[in-house]
């Protein structure tokens, strides 16, 4: 049965390096620019995965998560963050925000299919 993924992030390029990723997997992809237009989309495709970055105009990440987790529809809908600070303080800072996994960019592909492998069952597509 087909995953799907909702990517967050102002970067058309990542959410298109996403999308690349998972192509030999049997998942659909929705997407949003901004962390309002991604609580809208979620709210309406109800994604088995989302991946969320950080920093973007309009609303952050962060505050995108924690609307999210407030929100009894959507609060169960694993997250895993983009990030481009690989620091530590902001990796805890992360980590506390109640997501499933995160990743640091820029990122290898077999990275994060690894990391959402561990979040949702990852069927490879179906050779015609």
């Amino acid at each position: 049965m087909s995953k799907k993924i909702l990517t967050v992030d102002d970067s058309r390029t990542i959410r298109m390096i996403i999308r690349r990723a998972f192509k030999a997997h049997d998942c659909t992809f929705v997407e949003a620019g901004n962390g309002e237009e991604g609580l809208a989309v979620a709210a309406k495709e109800k994604p088995d995965l989302i991946i969320l970055d950080i920093t973007m105009p309009v609303m952050d990440g962060a505050t995108m998560l924690g609307r999210l987790r407030q929100d009894p529809d959507l609060k169960g809908i694993p997250v895993i963050m983009l990030t481009a600070e690989s620091g530590q303080d902001n990796v805890a800072r992360i980590a506390g925000l109640g997501i499933s996994d995160y990743v640091v960019k820029p990122f290898k592909d077999d990275v994060l299919l690894e990391k959402a492998s561990k979040v949702i069952p990852l069927a490879l597509l179906q050779a015609a």
